[in-house]
C-alpha cells in the first residue's frame, strides 16, 4: 500500500466525533458476552445479588444477616422474617488498543484516522455509561505543544498508574496511554489524547501486548484496532491479550486500495516497507494482482478462524466505512454494543 501524502490529522473532538453521530450513539452501551465484576460500583447490572435500588427477590432471614434489609411488610403478614435482595450494579472496563505503526498511516481515507474516529465513538459510549475507559496506542508518537514526543529510549508516566503517559522498553516499542477515564466530563481527555497521536515506525506487537495484558485491571471488553499485517504474525500478540476476564474484539482495518489495488498500482515499482525499510522491486500485472487478492483473502480468513477458535470476535472493515455503520450495524450485530 502506498503511503498517503499529507494525511488528515484531527484537531479536536468535533473532527473525531461528528455531533450528529452523538445523537445516534448516545443510547448505546458497551456489551459483553459475560457479566463482569469490577473494582468500582458502576452501571453494569449483574447476576449477583447485592445492594442497589432495583429489587430482585426474597430469601429467608438467617442469623447474622443485616436487619436493615428485612421486609417488614411480609413480616406483618406472615410473621416470618425475609430479606429483600437487589440486583447488584458492577463496573465494566473498556480498553481500546490502537496500532499506531507506520503501516496504519496509509490509504484513502487513512486507516489510522478511521481508528481514531472509531476509538472516539466507542470511548464516548463507554464514558456516558460510566464505564471505566482506557486507550493505548502501540508505536508512533504523541505530539505535545507542536513537538513530537518519541518515546523510544526513555520512560514517561507510569503504565501501571492512573492518568496518562508513555512507556518504552529496550525493544524500542513505545506505548502511549490514557487510562481510568470515567464519566461524560472525560470525553475531552479522550479526544485530546487521540488527536495528539502520530503514527509511524514499527513495533513489536507481541511485546506490547504482553505489557498491556499485565497492566490492565478489572474485567471487561478490549477492542484491538489494527490492520494486523505484521511480518512476525499476530498470533502471539492475540494469545497474550485473550482471557484474564476480557472479551477481545479484533477490529481489522484495511484501506479500499489494499482490498482492491487494481486502480492504484501499475507498471514497474520499487517498494520500501514503511516500517522496517525492506525493499522490493515488482512489476504489476493482472495475474499478480489476482494472486495478491487471493493471498489477502486467505490471510484475513486465517485471522478470523484464529479468533473464532479462541472465542474472540473478528470484524474486517475498510477505512471508508461510516462510523455510524460500524457501531449501529456491524458492532451491534456482533454484540459488542447494544
Amino acid at each position: 500500500m502506498l503511503r498517503t501524502p499529507n494525511p488528515t490529522r484531527p484537531r479536536n473532538a468535533d473532527e473525531l466525533l461528528d455531533p450528529r453521530l452523538v445523537a445516534q450513539i448516545g443510547r448505546l452501551d458497551i456489551s459483553s458476552r459475560r457479566i463482569f465484576a469490577g473494582k468500582l460500583k458502576g452501571e453494569r447490572r449483574s447476576k449477583k445479588r447485592g445492594e442497589s435500588v432495583e429489587f430482585a427477590d426474597h430469601r429467608p432471614y438467617a442469623l447474622g444477616d443485616d436487619i436493615r434489609h428485612i421486609d417488614w411488610n411480609i413480616f406483618g403478614r406472615l410473621d416470618r422474617l425475609f430479606l429483600k435482595l437487589f440486583l447488584e450494579e458492577e463496573d465494566l472496563s473498556l480498553h481500546l488498543v490502537l496500532d499506531a505503526t507506520g503501516s496504519t498511516d496509509c490509504g484513502q481515507p487513512g486507516k489510522f484516522l478511521f481508528m481514531q474516529k472509531a476509538a472516539m465513538a466507542l470511548a464516548y459510549v463507554g464514558l456516558v455509561n460510566l464505564n471505566r475507559v482506557a486507550i493505548t496506542a502501540v508505536g508512533g508518537a504523541v505530539e505535545t505543544g507542536g513537538e513530537k514526543e518519541e518515546e523510544r529510549g526513555g520512560h514517561t508516566g507510569d503504565l501501571l498508574g492512573d492518568g496518562h503517559g508513555s512507556e518504552s522498553r529496550a525493544t524500542g516499542t513505545a506505548l502511549h496511554f490514557v487510562r481510568d477515564l470515567r464519566g461524560r466530563r472525560r470525553v475531552h481527555d479522550a479526544s485530546r489524547f487521540l488527536c495528539a497521536l502520530r503514527p509511524g515506525g514499527d513495533a513489536d506487537f507481541a511485546e506490547a501486548s504482553k505489557r498491556i495484558a499485565l497492566a490492565r485491571r478489572g474485567k471487561g471488553v478490549m477492542v484491538v484496532m489494527s490492520d494486523f499485517l505484521m511480518k512476525e504474525g499476530y498470533e502471539n500478540a492475540l494469545r497474550l491479550l485473550v482471557g484474564r476476564g476480557y472479551d477481545v474484539i479484533a477490529l481489522q482495518v484495511l484501506s479500499p486500495q489494499e482490498v482492491k489495488p487494481r486502480e492504484t498500482l501499475a507498471g514497474d515499482l520499487r517498494l520500501r516497507d514503511i516500517e522496517d525499510g525492506d525493499r522490493a522491486e515488482v512489476t504489476i500485472s493482472a495475474p499478480l494482482l489476482k494472486r495478491y487478492e487471493r493471498t489477502l483473502a486467505a490471510y484475513c480468513d486465517g485471522l478470523r478462524q484464529f479468533c473464532a477458535r479462541r472465542e474472540m470476535t473478528h470484524l474486517l472493515v475498510t477505512s471508508d466505512t461510516p462510523i455510524d455503520t460500524l457501531l449501529l450495524e456491524y458492532l451491534r450485530s456482533r454484540g459488542v454494543v447494544r
